[in-house]
């Protein structure tokens, strides 16, 4: 019983204790805000952001999405750019962004897939779809991607071209919920069955339209 009352105790502290003490669907619903642990972070990249490496911190647990303390500005003017690369495949359903109560806050929101390191010049093009942000400085408000047309994004582009009429754009959180998938396995039977072919499949290969033509 003791330990029971201490795990209690401990979630006292926590602003949300009333969602989060009682609830599993809590905990699941933060499980599936887990895809920024499958951002692959060397090469995760924010374009216009003030503070070097900033732009990384916004994306975390779905628990933290209220936390003040990281954040990213946009430096020379309102837009940013996030290149993020995965470690698999994403099948991408929904994002989430935290912003503040104020004109700082993005006010669209452009997702492009599986164009690696995109520039703003790159970010003219029609993206894959569009979002108007409403302010959400708590991270209630969740935009669905259509499934169909992100499930299979090893890499997603998120562009923030504007805001509410602020100088800079600012951002707390920034949630992608979804499932993610191993990429890489089946390119590795590829290969091996490359390296091991020799010319008699190959020649086998060549012959076998024309006897499929024939009959």
């Amino acid at each position: 019983g003791a330990t029971m009352a201490h795990g209690h105790g401990h979630g006292q502290c926590c602003c949300c204790c009333g969602e989060a003490a009682g609830s599993g669907g809590d905990r699941e619903r933060g499980a599936a805000w887990g895809l920024y642990l499958r951002i692959d972070r060397q090469r995760l990249q924010c374009l216009n952001e003030r503070r070097e490496g900033s732009g990384a911190l916004v994306f975390r647990a779905w628990e933290e999405r209220r936390d003040r303390a990281q954040f990213v500005e946009s430096d020379d003017d309102e837009e940013l750019l996030f290149n993020i690369p995965f470690t698999g495949n994403v099948k991408l359903k929904g994002v989430l962004v935290v912003g503040e109560d104020d004109d700082t806050h993005p006010a669209e929101m452009r997702l492009f897939k599986n164009i690696p390191h995109m520039s703003f010049d790159d970010a003219a093009r029609e993206p894959d779809q569009a979002f108007s942000l409403n302010r959400d400085p708590t991270g209630e408000l969740e935009y669905p991607t259509r499934i169909a047309r992100f499930s299979n994004v090893y890499h997603l582009s998120i562009h923030f071209p504007k805001n509410f009429g602020a100088e800079t754009t600012k951002i707390f959180y920034i949630g992608l919920k979804g499932e993610w998938t191993e990429a890489h396995r089946h390119e590795v039977t590829i290969c091996n069955y490359e390296a091991s072919a020799n010319p008699a499949d190959h020649k086998l290969e060549q012959i076998t339209p024309k006897t499929h033509f024939i009959s």
